[in-house]
């Protein structure tokens, strides 16, 4: 066992059985190097990452290997999960250097930290242009020797450079119409109209994209941006990249028809994708986006759930492939062959089956395998034949060996799991999403938030880690506890994202505005990351932006309004020019020209009828941004109540945007008007 194998990560501690002398990222493990006089390997990867097991078994559990890095190199493991800023700053420095990223990412660094080499996967030995492994820790090692004033120099170089980057931050105002409408033309523009999503191969789930098309639809009408939305969701339901069986969606398609996923199925991408497909419901009563939205839900609540009620962080790709032989294949649980079929449900059921799910005798996958989808068929199924056969094919499926589960809880994607389950419980009468979210919540009140309300990035098994929270964990989880506010009516909600935001706002944010993704106190690196651009999930900057917006609607905290506005300046900036990498900072300046609008629904009591039916209401409105208040009369569980009687005894609903308050109103019918555009 070596060094890692004390740490809380998944990822860490499948290595800690490697020959490697790995060490955690620590100041340590840079005093060796110091004190030896040696560089410093850094390995960064994640424990769902497919490459980063190749890498692992070819390279990190090979003796020979293992024997030259322990005596040339001091080796660093990172979990990218759990430190985002040591990967921000050290990608951020690959892709400068050679165009391109990834995991695993292998760095070698000077006994400072600085970078003077990079890469990603190496093979153990040379393959299609690339160098093996053993040849670049031997040319990295002779340089090391050999030319150490060299090294010197470019590191120093590299490092200066980083830190002499600036973002393009723009202006401290926020984006008007003329951005947004430009923003609406460059995702129309880069939109596959015959298979949904944008760009090419791989393809990518768009849910903030789809987010800001789905608000500006409500704000503004356009029907090409519902149709986007509408088509994308159907598009990605009937794919491969939508496990039919069990519901919940995988990383990525490899393909442009959303057929061959890249199998890992992460928190974040499900949290993200129950949301949208949510409101997609919420806009067009679509019966497929209900059933997606529940089906992912469970899913998550299913398959994710730790004992202690937080998410787990993701399940592999890779799983054993069922020979007896130990060897792990990825995508091996999910894809089917026709005799698959046969084998589990008879000769008829599966010419059904393969009809139905698009399995094939050529296989859509590799070596004769499919991966299921739900192809348009004309004609109409037996539908509780549909149903059996699913059934059946789930039963036999579970029966095979499961991909690996990271059990690593992350606070933000938690967040954001959290935001998703409540909203979605609450639209489709499932007081159990609710109640799993509430469990969540409560796992990172108790375990994550200390008595400062600082916050910690992870957890796992109950024991929480010392990886301090960044940006996106202060923000998505504020953004969950805001929902869940909503939802369920308690001010304890809007407190806990008071507190979150008050970090935000004092170790966040500089003079100008600006966001940086790590706080003013955290570790310094080479260079104090800052990334505005929404990718695999929101940025931390565009996240905040979104939960102050939200939490001063709720507050009347014109600190929190003013820095949402000054934060959504670089959407002004990149909106129209990428906008498929602020999807997020778009939809929240969609609720930021929206007011956003503000409902306060009063009642004699949390269960009389009416009440919840105007609550309901409310939650419903496509209103992007909106936020809602729900309580008792002459309750002070949460501001918007103050000064909010009843009505002739009986429920109302107050609406209020820009400081202008429609009379309130006790008829469902009249608030739903009221939320629409």
């Amino acid at each position: 066992m070596n060094r890692l194998a004390h740490e809380t990560s998944p990822y860490l501690l499948q290595h800690a059985d490697n020959p490697v002398d790995w060490w955690p990222w620590s100041a340590e493990a840079f005093d060796e190097a110091r004190r030896s006089n040696r560089p410093v390997l850094l390995s960064v990867g994640y424990s769902s990452c497919h490459w980063c097991h190749v890498m692992a078994h070819e390279s990190f559990e090979d003796h020979p290997t293992a024997d030259y890095l322990n005596e040339h190199f001091v080796s660093i493991k990172v979990d990218r999960e759990e430190r985002p800023d040591v990967d921000a700053v050290y990608m951020e420095a690959v892709q400068a250097a050679t165009g391109q990223g990834g995991w695993p990412m292998t760095v070698f660094l000077t006994p400072d930290a600085e970078p003077f080499y990079f890469g990603t996967y190496f093979p153990p030995a040379p393959r299609h242009g690339m160098p093996s492994f053993r040849q670049v820790l031997e040319g990295v090692r002779s340089a090391w020797t050999d030319r150490r004033d060299e090294v010197a120099e470019v590191a120093g170089k590299i490092t200066r450079d980083l830190s002499q980057r600036e973002i393009d931050y723009g202006s401290t105002e926020a984006p008007g119409e003329e951005e947004l409408s430009r923003a609406l033309l460059g995702l129309t523009r880069e939109y596959d109209p015959q298979r949904g999503g944008f760009g090419g191969a791989p393809k990518f789930p768009p849910s903030m994209a789809l987010e800001f098309l789905l608000r500006h639809h409500a704000r503004t009408g356009a029907e090409g941006a519902l149709e986007m939305a509408r088509d994308t969701c159907e598009r990605m339901a009937r794919g491969g990249i939508y496990d039919q069986l069990a519901g919940g969606f995988a990383r990525y398609s490899v393909d442009r028809e959303w057929v061959v996923p890249h199998f890992e199925k992460m928190l974040y991408d499900n949290a993200l994708l129950c949301r949208v497909y949510a409101h997609l419901w919420r806009s067009t009563g679509s019966e497929l986006a209900r059933r997606v939205a529940v089906e992912t839900a469970d899913f998550i609540v299913r398959e994710l759930r730790t004992a202690e009620g937080g998410f787990a962080s993701a399940l592999d790709a890779d799983s054993d492939d069922g020979t007896g032989t130990g060897k792990h294949v990825e995508g091996a649980y999910y894809v089917w062959t026709p005799a698959q079929l046969t084998e589990v449900l008879g000769d008829e059921d599966a010419a059904l089956a393969a009809q139905y799910f698009g399995v094939t005798e050529d296989g859509t996958f590799e070596e004769g395998q499919s991966v299921l989808q739900l192809p348009q068929h004309e004609g109409v199924f037996d539908a509780a034949k549909i149903e059996s056969v699913k059934s059946r094919l789930l039963e036999a499926r579970s029966r095979r060996p499961a991909p690996g589960r990271d059990d690593k809880v992350v606070a933000a994607w938690n967040g954001l799991a959290i935001a998703a389950l409540a909203e979605t419980g609450a639209y489709f009468d499932r007081p159990d999403l609710v109640e799993a979210a509430v469990s969540a919540a409560d796992l990172l009140v108790r375990l994550h938030l200390d008595e400062h309300a600082k916050l910690a990035r992870t957890s796992k098994d109950g024991q929480v880690s010392a990886n301090a929270g960044v940006l996106e964990d202060y923000a998505d989880v504020a953004e969950g506890f805001l929902a869940l506010a909503s939802v369920t009516g308690e001010g304890v909600w809007l407190e806990f994202a008071g507190f979150l935001l008050d970090h935000v706002l004092a170790g966040f944010v500089d003079e100008s505005g600006a966001l940086y993704d790590t706080a003013s106190d955290a570790e310094r690196l080479i260079r104090r990351p800052q990334d505005p651009t929404d990718n695999a999930t929101p940025s931390g900057w565009t996240a905040a932006a979104g939960a102050l917006l939200s939490y001063a609607a709720q507050t009347g905290a014109e600190p929190h309004r003013t820095a949402a506005e000054r934060a959504l300046g670089v959407v002004k900036a990149l909106g129209p020019r990428v906008p498929r990498f602020i999807g997020w900072g778009l939809a929240v300046a969609e609720a930021y020209l929206d007011g956003p609008r503000e409902v306060a629904v009063v009642g004699p009591s949390f269960t009389d009828e009416g009440t919840k039916a105007l609550h309901r209401t409310a939650l419903l409105g496509t209103a992007p941004g909106a936020v809602v208040a729900f309580g008792v009369a002459g309750s002070d569980e949460l501001p918007l109540l103050a000064d909010r009687p009843l009505v002739d005894g009986g429920p109302a609903a107050y609406v209020c945007r820009n400081f202008t308050c429609d009379a309130p109103t006790t008829d469902p019918e009249h608030l739903r008007t009221a939320l629409t555009r």
